[in-house]
């Protein structure tokens, strides 16, 4: 917010000079239509610079027209109100009701139809318009150092739940009071509303590299709160159970790495062979116990899979600062 209000400042003092520099009285006006453009991201800057440009231009046409039959009168003002602006929302334009306020107040101030006066109401919106547009292309803060700090924090967290959840189920009376999911999901979302501010800072090339990432957690963490329902099914330590609390362990060092290793994989398939070798349940207490831990590694699969199709393989890195592929 800070550096929108110097944002707005440059593009208000550069917008004023501007219009006093080619005459146009009450050169202030081109300051506020430049305070109305200054957006956030350049995507949303052109979208509204657009909008509000072209509702200026129906609402002064409008305008134009209830001053030519009506006269300049205070009531006329209040007329074009009442149907100007449900004209103006109705064309699409809604974002430049008070934009288009701007220009008809101004010719209703001047009391005079010409095409003089026309013409100058469009040169100070194409400077107001034009000097928000451009501060807002010239610079935009860069992201990249934040969003690279969300996704160590992300990582982190997941980090953590694995540790847990290998925890868990080596010791099933272990309370985890589950903080660090609620801190994930959290991140996550802060993530992806960076992301998409990202994307809309690149007008030509958006990069989606950092949306997918987060995206992939997103859908990730869905698959980890399945998980937790099984695993507070398994209420005794069982042999099966400590075998799946390795794969966490490993699970919990791969989920940091930019690549997906395979490592956590590789450990799932040996061992689900084991668990085919090994002997059925005696009692339905364990069949219960050991179908939960078995739907663990069902969605566990789930889970390896997305970051499979999301992260690139080891020898195929991504580098996400860069957006390059090494």
């Amino acid at each position: 917010m800070g550096f929108r209000v110097i944002k707005t400042a440059a593009a208000t003092l550069l917008s004023i000079v501007l219009a006093a520099a080619v005459g146009i009285p009450n050169a202030q006006s081109a300051g506020l239509l430049a305070i109305l453009g200054v957006e956030t991201t350049r995507k949303r800057s052109l979208r509204t610079i657009t909008a509000r440009f072209l509702a200026s231009l129906v609402g002064l046409f409008f305008g134009c027209i209830l001053f030519w039959l009506l006269g300049f009168h205070y009531w006329v003002l209040g007329l074009y109100v009442l149907l100007g602006f449900p004209m103006i929302v109705k064309s699409g334009y809604k974002e430049g009701i008070v934009t288009s306020s701007v220009i008809v107040f101004r010719v209703f101030g001047q009391a005079e139809l010409s095409l003089h006066v026309l013409l100058q109401q469009v040169e100070l919106l194409a400077i107001g318009l034009g000097s928000a547009g451009l501060v807002n292309l010239i610079y935009m803060p860069q992201t990249h150092g934040v969003m690279y700090g969300i996704r160590k924090e992300v990582d982190g967290f997941f980090s953590i739940i694995f540790t847990q959840m290998a925890r868990s189920l080596r010791d099933p009376s272990y309370v985890w009071d589950g903080k660090e999911l609620i801190g994930a999901g959290k991140a996550v979302e802060r993530g992806l509303t960076a992301a998409s501010r990202e994307m809309e800072n690149h007008v030509i090339h958006p990069d989606e590299a950092w949306n997918i990432y987060f995206y992939m957690r997103k859908e990730q963490l869905e698959s980890i709160q399945n998980m937790l329902q099984l695993l507070s099914q398994v209420y005794k330590q069982l042999p099966h159970g400590d075998m799946v609390a390795e794969l966490f362990d490993q699970l919990s060092s791969d989920v940091c790495a930019e690549e997906y290793t395979g490592r956590t994989e590789a450990l799932l398939q040996e061992l689900e062979q084991e668990f085919q070798e090994m002997e059925l349940p005696g009692t339905r207490e364990e069949f219960e116990m050991r179908s939960a831990i078995l739907q663990v590694c069902r969605e566990l699969v789930l889970y390896l899979k997305i970051a499979k199709q999301y992260k690139m393989p080891v020898g195929h890195k991504v580098d996400l600062l860069s957006g390059q592929h090494g």
